[in-house]
This record gives C-alpha cells, sequence and structure tokens, in this order.
C-alpha cells in the first residue's frame, strides 16, 4: 500500500503542478482545457493516493478492505491493459511509457493476489 500511495501521490503532484509541461511533452500544445483535464486526472490520482496511504496500516486481502483493493485492482489492471496495448504495438514508444507499463502490470498482479486470497494474521 505504501509503494502503491508513493507511486499515486508522485503521478498526481506531478499531473497537478506541471500539466502545460505535460501536454507539451505529449504533443497535445499548449491547450488550456487539455491542461485542465489534467490537473482534474491529478487530483484523482492524489485522492487515490491519500486513501491508499491512510490504509497502509489495516488487514487487506479477501473480505478486508475489499473496496479498496477492487479500486486499485479496476485502476492499475485497465491502465495496464491500455500501457502494454499501446507499448506492444508501437515498440518506438519512449522509455517512460514501457517503464510505466512495467509498473502498472506490476501493481495490478500485486492487487489481484490480494484479491484473491485471505491475508495472513499474525498471531
Amino acid at each position: 500500500m505504501i509503494l502503491s500511495a508513493l507511486f499515486l501521490a508522485l503521478a498526481g503532484v506531478g499531473l497537478l503542478f506541471f500539466p502545460q509541461e505535460i501536454s507539451a511533452y505529449i504533443g497535445a500544445g499548449s491547450n488550456k482545457y487539455f491542461a485542465l483535464i489534467i490537473q482534474i486526472l491529478g487530483g484523482l490520482y492524489f485522492g487515490f493516493a491519500m486513501i491508499n496511504w491512510m490504509a497502509k496500516g489495516t488487514l487487506i486481502g479477501g473480505i478486508y478492505n475489499r473496496p479498496l483493493v477492487i479500486g486499485n485492482l479496476a485502476h492499475f489492471f485497465i491502465g495496464g491493459i491500455a500501457l502494454v496495448k499501446v507499448v506492444l504495438a508501437d515498440v518506438n514508444m519512449p522509455v517512460a511509457i514501457w517503464i510505466l507499463a512495467g509498473i502498472y502490470a506490476l501493481f495490478a498482479i500485486v492487487f489481484g493476489m490480494l484479491f484473491s486470497r485471505h491475508p495472513n494474521v499474525p498471531a
């Protein structure tokens, strides 16, 4: 939970404070509406990071914190599939996109495992 919270917080802060730079990097120019959408997405990522951070010390897996696990699984699985599809279709994608696809796939696998197993309860 800590790693996903830190990853999402970093992404969220980047999207919140650098929308014009990100928009220019991906080739969208300086469209103010697209910059607004990027900032709203940053708020979403940051909010998700705060939820994960606040749940870092709780029991997770099986029936415990199932909505949190399902939310993370849906986000990382859908995002991972989209990213992997893009990098497999165009092997000339920037290295940052390849890394992002790997991170998303890894988090999707971990949250899938958390969803399907009962947590180890300390004795």
